[in-house]
This record gives C-alpha cells, sequence and structure tokens, in this order.
C-alpha cells in the first residue's frame, strides 16, 4: 500500500523515539531506485525517510 501527504499511518521502527505512534505524512519521496520513503509528523517532531514497510495505515471513522 502506499501513502500519501495528510494519510494517517502508525511508525513500527524499534529504533525510532516514535516506535507505536499516529503521525501524518507530511512529504512523499521517491528514491532512484522507484520506491517511495515518507516523512511523517508527530505531535513532538517527526520522522524522515521512513520506508513503506515500517508504516500501517490508520482506518479512518468514516
Amino acid at each position: 500500500m502506499s501513502f500519501e501527504k495528510d494519510d494517517e499511518a502508525v511508525l513500527h521502527d524499534k529504533h525510532s523515539e516514535f516506535d507505536g505512534e499516529t503521525g501524518t505524512i507530511t512529504q512523499v519521496m521517491e528514491t532512484m531506485f522507484g520506491d517511495a520513503t515518507y516523512t511523517i509528523s508527530f505531535e513532538d517532531g517527526q520522522e524522515t525517510g521512513v520506508p513503506e514497510d515500517a508504516l500501517e495505515a490508520v482506518e479512518s471513522e468514516e
């Protein structure tokens, strides 16, 4: 699943201080290999260069 700007996602990265937290995608960047990496913002900061497999989509309650 790919993410777009303003999507909400949960970060799963045991090396990150934001592991398990929900944040908002603020930037989508494409690598030279065609893969996407993301910048995700949290209440207390942001994480950059996050690979897609480290993110879990948050289901909207609509």
